[in-house]
């Protein structure tokens, strides 16, 4: 069995999954030389099994300067989420509120593990304050490490690019006006 598999046949935390178990990454191809982070499955990623395939997606792809054929070709880039599998949604006080966070048994369980399967990655996507807690280990705010994406080495920690987060973006144009071209300046230096 590969590991590939035996994520598929993970059932580790499914009793708290309202849709059940579906693990949704792509790390097929050791060749990859980026790796995406995100957070986790939406219903939409977890209904059509395809990673990034929603609007946080196309937003994401629009950051980087790639068409989803580029996107999701395996020998370029792979994509984990810190949950592999679709946590269900979380409820505020207010009636509002997005999904829950991911799940804390997909990263420490499989992380690494995919990671030794992906030899020549150079660069590593960090999308969002749960990638970003669990890969650096300062106590800098999500918009500090996104100020100051540059200097992560092969980390680069991205707000995620979800459209819940226009406000933010909108409160932060450094981030459209200096970090997303420094994101493809990267890229474009990988050969992607």
């Amino acid at each position: 069995m590969t590991l590939l598999d035996e994520i598929s046949a993970c059932r580790v935390c499914e009793a708290h999954l309202p849709l059940g178990p579906r693990p949704v990454l792509r790390a097929g191809n050791p060749a990859a030389r980026v790796l995406i982070v995100g957070q986790a499955p939406g219903t939409r990623v977890h209904a059509s099994g395809v990673p990034w395939d929603d609007a946080s997606g196309q937003r994401l792809r629009d950051w980087m300067q790639v068409t989803p054929e580029a996107f999701y070709d395996q020998s370029r880039f792979a994509i984990m989420p810190m949950g592999f599998c679709y946590p269900g949604r979380a409820v505020t006080r207010k009636g509002g509120g997005g999904d829950n966070p991911p799940r804390p048994e997909c990263a420490p369980l499989w992380h690494a593990r995919v990671r030794e399967t992906l030899p020549h990655i150079e660069l590593t996507l960090l999308i969002g304050a749960y990638a970003q807690g669990y890969y650096l280990s300062d106590r800098l705010s999500l918009t500090e490490r996104v100020r100051q994406a540059e200097g992560y080495g092969a980390f680069f920690p991205l707000v995620h690019p979800s459209p819940r987060n226009r406000l933010w973006l909108n409160r932060h144009p450094w981030f459209e006006a200096e970090i997303v071209p420094a994101l493809r300046e990267r890229l474009r230096g990988l050969g992607l």
